[in-house]
């Protein structure tokens, strides 16, 4: 097969910068993850691991960390004023997980034999890409360390917690509670609130004094809701409300300028919006479960993971994307109604949930919150894609 220069260098500028290889990784493995678990839970697909658990792999950790990784690789060593990771460092961790993400993808389908190997090879990229960041860590002559020090606390909780998966998943199924509210909170909600709290004020040129006690404090109460959920279902509610009470006033505080005209700002105020709102229906409904029985399907955790973790990497993924590919940092129409989108397919996760606590039949409205969750990441691969493979220039 004959290549040309232009193939080529196209070839080079899709991995002459981190984010662009993992970004197109992370939303093709979640476009195909969410694929194969609406035919699982429907029953169409049958699998050796429950669809459930397979779901909370594959966004834990084939999409949003990928996604992490692709933001942190990029920004980390701006943060810290070190030099930017080469791209052989880079490349390597990224093989890991393209390869081991097939691999799980092809396991679900195939046999088991290649999930289980390919969540070893994911758990290696997970590990090596924490220890770049970490090295990033004690290397940087910066004295201020406190948002880069959280920032690593939660990617290394998010090692652990991936390891305490695979052994749930492979070996000892109970410990699959404990490894998904570990992934949950105090990796993928700690590590994005780290970032938020950090980059969101910046960009909305809020110059607010920093809090010293907030990211302590939420990890204590973090650490609280793990515990008591770990003693008994739905105990957390307690940790919960506070935790939602203490954002809510620490946002308050920011005073961001919201509602705002720009969409790539609107968009972050939403997504931190959406903490406090999630954290306290989490205590009211935990508290309601834990008197009626009653089956919320996983709203609290929606709730913050598709309001608050998906709506930011949606977000600041949108962001990075423009910005680094010499695009004006602007939102077109076609990005603005994506951002909209986003805030549908919440809603309509919180509308299942709703509808399956009421005891009525949720499976039509499920397939269509799945499928909006679809339209909406192929939407934003068939606008961005080009950017980050090619550099494409965005004509308005």
């Amino acid at each position: 097969m004959h290549m040309n220069f232009s193939e080529e260098s196209e070839n080079s500028y899709f991995f002459s910068q981190p984010h662009q290889p993992f970004f197109i990784l992370a939303f093709i493995t979640a476009i195909v993850t969410m694929f194969i678990f609406m035919l699982a839970y429907k029953g169409v697909l049958h699998m050796a691991v429950s669809p459930v658990s397979f779901h909370v792999y594959g966004f834990a950790y084939l999409m949003f960390t990928p996604a992490f990784f692709g933001f942190l690789f990029t920004t980390f060593p701006r943060f810290t004023a070190t030099p930017a990771i080469k791209k052989q460092h880079y490349m390597r961790i990224f093989g890991f997980y393209y390869i081991g993400a097939t691999l799980v993808l092809l396991g679900s389908i195939v046999t088991p034999v290649f999930s289980g190997i390919g969540m070893a090879v994911v758990f290696m990229g997970h590990l090596m890409g924490a220890d770049i960041l970490r090295k990033i860590y004690k290397n940087t002559a910066m004295e201020d360390k406190h948002d880069i020090f959280w920032i690593l606390t939660a990617m290394g909780i998010g090692v652990a917690a991936h390891f305490l998966f695979i052994i749930a998943a492979l070996f000892y199924p109970p410990l699959m509670g404990l490894s998904t509210e570990l992934s949950i909170y105090l990796y993928l909600f700690l590590l994005t609130f780290s970032v938020a709290q950090r980059m969101v004020p910046f960009f909305s040129h809020c110059m607010v004094e920093r809090n010293d006690y907030l990211m302590k404090t939420i990890f204590g109460l973090l650490v609280l809701h793990v515990l008591l959920e770990g003693i008994y279902t739905n105990s957390s509610f307690i940790a919960d409300l506070l935790i939602g009470l203490l954002i809510g006033k620490e946002l308050l505080r920011w005073e961001l300028p919201f509602p705002n005209a720009n969409p790539l700002l609107w968009i972050l105020h939403i997504a931190l919006f959406w903490i406090p709102v999630a954290f306290i229906v989490s205590g009211l409904i935990n508290l309601v479960a834990l008197f009626s029985g009653t089956n919320f399907l996983a709203l609290d955790i929606h709730m913050l993971i598709l309001g608050f973790v998906f709506t930011i990497m949606i977000g600041f993924g949108t962001r990075v994307t423009i910005g680094h590919s010499g695009n004006m940092m602007q939102a077109d129409r076609l990005t603005t109604i994506l951002f909209y989108g986003t805030q549908a397919v919440v809603l309509l996760r919180i509308l299942v949930s709703l509808i399956a606590a009421l005891g009525w039949n949720f499976m039509i409205l499920f397939d269509i919150s799945a499928t909006a969750w679809l339209v909406l990441f192929i939407g934003w691969a068939v606008r961005f894609f080009a950017v980050l493979i090619t550099g494409k220039k965005l004509h308005r």
